[in-house]
């Protein structure tokens, strides 16, 4: 194995690097968003903006080559935000993105609902801790409750009643 070749990123070529990085997720090129946030995260560890960007590179990742990656590897770099809303944000986020991975895949729908369960309780955490004039953890509620309706989905059957509903 080669080693990786030193770059030259600074704060001055930081934003740039972030704007490539954006660029490749919106051309549905993931990977290449992680690496240019790892070169940058190898400069300056506890970028922000780079650990954000990093985390959804890699959970554009969940439903591609039809082998889902590693969540924790995910929920490490989630831990490493300091605020706690947006913890519990990404946290919905990665449960979110895991489900519907599992449904894209064709995966246990009783699975898949669990999945959809977490994230909407820790949407709804995230709610109760929310920034000001931020409601992008109940637009991310609303949108696992009209998944979870939408494709009818429903607890295992030895699942205790008592997680049956769906009010988080």
């Amino acid at each position: 194995m080669r080693d990786l070749k030193p770059i030259r990123i600074n704060s001055s070529t930081i934003p740039g690097a972030l704007e490539k990085a954006h660029q490749y997720r919106l051309l549905q090129e993931p990977e290449q968003a992680e690496s240019i946030c790892l070169d940058i995260l190898e400069v300056n560890a506890q970028h922000h903006d780079a650990l954000i960007l990093l985390i959804l590179a890699l959970t554009d990742q969940f439903s591609r080559s039809g082998q889902m990656l590693d969540p924790k590897r995910v929920l490490q770099l989630v831990s490493r935000l300091s605020d706690r809303y947006e913890r519990l944000y990404y946290r919905g986020l990665v449960s979110e993105r895991r489900a519907r991975a599992m449904l894209a895949e064709s995966m246990s729908r009783s699975f898949t609902w669990e999945y959809f369960r977490e994230a909407m309780q820790l949407y709804k955490q995230a709610q109760d801790c929310r920034p000001e004039k931020n409601d992008d953890a109940i637009m991310r509620w609303n949108a696992c409750l009209r998944t979870v309706s939408r494709e009818r989905l429903e607890p295992r059957a030895d699942r205790d009643e008592a997680h049956a509903d769906m009010e988080c």
